[in-house]
């Protein structure tokens, strides 16, 4: 017989002496590790505002694309995720492509940022990066890569400012807030954001991690931890883990203010369904998104359920739009190696043909 978990006795002995000989190898494994270094392609300033940074990236040969692309991603987390390490990044595909790629980078925001505005970040931020990039680029206007919140944050933008973007991508942009998959949104559907920023000011990374953490307890806090005795002796995938570990807990601040009226306009208001989004003295009409846009979504996400994103089809303007489900999840839709070889190519491809 054997015990509650089915286990013989043999194999209970095999597992243990395949974890002793992992955990031996791991001393000179972990000796072999460096600093986990980040980024896979050099960049140069541009352009700045404040702490926000506008990169352009430099490929192996001159881009062929003549309308430069402009990557907004979210404000909660680091931008780099696009362009993790050499065999996981989105840029570098973009760029063998063909395409001229840039990034906005946030930065960190501080005390000095707390009365900072969604106005502030959309019409402000973005809108200098797109005002320079048409000026450098002699164009009338660019294409734009909106991820998650920054692709919430470039759906604003282009309705707003419609003749300023040529084609608009979305990729897990969240749209409808509102469904029933949305775990986040049904957290902070109640929240009674004023009282917490008020009593927070700024919004602090770690707060925000434990909250994203959480949405998936076991897989997060336990099984990848449990995992990793799996990898042990193998540098490489130590590196690798470690890369995204510091990825992960390396998160800004939220300016208080700006998180006050995302939370109320968008989780709470789900405005872009509803109406009621301002920015600035400025109301946002999806209607007015009507330049050509590829939604892409991933088919696993947690974060931004497909039900979440696919509503662009219908509350948009756009008599031009494509969308491009990912079998994958939030994350892996940047990172996973079928990312690598579908979403790059797809993406220009269909800028391509416009």
């Amino acid at each position: 017989m054997y015990g509650p978990l089915n286990i013989s006795p043999e194999r209970m002995a095999f597992e243990i002496q395949t974890l002793n000989k992992k955990l031996s190898s791991s001393f000179e494994a972990l000796r072999q590790v460096g600093d986990t270094s980040f980024g896979a392609t050099g960049k140069e300033a541009v352009h700045s505002d404040g702490k926000a940074v506008l990169y352009r990236f430099r490929g192996e040969s001159k881009p062929t694309a003549k309308v430069p692309l402009l990557i907004v991603y979210a404000l909660v987390n680091r931008p780099y995720m696009v362009d993790l390490q050499h065999d996981r990044s989105l840029v570098k595909g973009l760029l063998a492509a063909g395409e001229d790629v840039y990034i906005l980078d946030w930065g960190y925001p501080d005390g000095a940022d707390r009365w900072m505005t969604l106005e502030d970040y959309i019409e402000g931020i973005i809108g200098g990066c797109v005002d320079h990039l048409c000026r450098e680029h002699d164009v009338d206007a660019i294409n734009v890569l909106g991820i998650c919140q920054g692709g919430t944050f470039s759906l604003c933008y282009s309705a707003l400012h419609p003749e300023k973007v040529r084609n608009l991508i979305t990729m897990v942009t969240p749209v409808d807030f509102h469904t029933p998959d949305n775990m986040l949104s049904n957290w902070t559907r109640d929240l009674d954001v004023d009282v917490f920023v008020d009593a927070l000011g700024n919004v602090p990374a770690d707060l925000m991690n434990w909250c994203y953490l959480t949405l998936k307890p076991w897989r997060l806090f336990v099984q990848k931890y449990v995992g990793l005795t799996d990898i042990l002796d193998d540098p490489a995938a130590i590196e690798d883990f470690l890369r995204m570990e510091r990825w992960i807990f390396d998160s800004p601040d939220q300016a208080g203010e700006a998180f006050r009226q995302f939370i109320k306009q968008f989780y709470q208001g789900n405005g872009f369904v509803n109406g009621g989004i301002t920015i600035g003295d400025r109301e946002v009409d999806l209607k007015q998104v009507d330049m050509p846009i590829l939604n892409v979504y991933a088919t696993a996400d947690h974060l931004v359920p497909p039900d979440a994103s696919r509503p662009l089809k219908v509350l948009s303007g756009s008599d031009d739009y494509t969308e491009l489900s990912f079998k994958g999840g939030h994350i892996g839709i940047y990172v996973s190696g079928r990312a690598q070889r579908e979403v790059p190519a797809s993406i220009h491809g269909w800028l391509s043909e416009r």
